[in-house]
């Protein structure tokens, strides 16, 4: 499980298995990285890319799985492949976000609400029975194409003063933007792998991602 006071590095893997099984034999195993089965990586691999996932690597797995309905089925799901942690859409009925969390909370996994598209996240989460284990923070791949486009961190003061949660800062996070998010109080960067001449931002898979992910480990401290 997560904790409050440890900052963490969230390498995401959004391409295929076979990049997932270059890359992960290069990372030195750590509690403070979580190596996260992306959404296209999900819809590439199945559930079956999570459980190869663990067969490669023996620490935290996120699935960002981003649950939109059918919370209880879909906890269980990613739990049996091997996952450690799972998202949630947060603009999904507060019916399922608390069938979610309360299904996380039974099966021990860290839930994460994905704040994607969400303009208020304490509206979200005061129609909870409970607070989830994060909140994730997030500027989409597509919002990514748009020059001024930001990850929110004004709303992490306002989130922390009244729930005791993590915070997550994922969307175009590179060395900079780590630091940045560190210092606005993000305790979780997710990191992405890219191929070389992507237009996203995150690690080249044709780098030492290994060293890189100490870099970045080293950044966040």
């Amino acid at each position: 499980m997560l904790h409050v006071n440890t900052r963490y590095l969230q390498l995401a893997f959004n391409d295929d298995l076979a990049m997932a099984r270059k890359i992960l034999p290069q990372i030195v195993p750590s509690d403070r990285i979580l190596v996260e089965a992306g959404t296209p990586f999900i819809k590439r691999e199945g559930v079956r890319g999570i459980v190869a996932l663990r067969t490669l690597w023996p620490g935290q797995i996120v699935a960002d799985i981003k649950t939109s309905d059918g919370a209880a089925d879909e906890v269980a799901m990613v739990r049996a492949a091997g996952a450690t942690a799972i998202t949630v859409l947060g603009n999904a009925p507060t019916e399922t976000l608390n069938l979610f969390i309360e299904r996380c909370q039974q099966l021990g996994l860290d839930s994460m609400i994905d704040l994607l598209g969400v303009s208020d996240p304490l509206s979200v989460l005061r129609e909870l029975r409970q607070a989830p284990t994060a909140m994730v923070l997030h500027r989409g791949r597509d919002e990514e194409t748009t020059r001024g486009k930001v990850i929110q961190y004004r709303h992490v003061k306002r989130i922390k003063s009244k729930y005791d949660v993590l915070i997550s800062a994922a969307g175009g996070v590179d060395l900079r933007e780590a630091r940045s998010a560190i210092f606005n109080g993000a305790s979780i960067v997710v990191v992405n792998i890219v191929r070389p001449g992507s237009p996203w931002t995150g690690i080249s898979s044709d780098s030492d991602v290994g060293a890189v992910a100490r870099r970045f480990l080293e950044t966040i401290e």
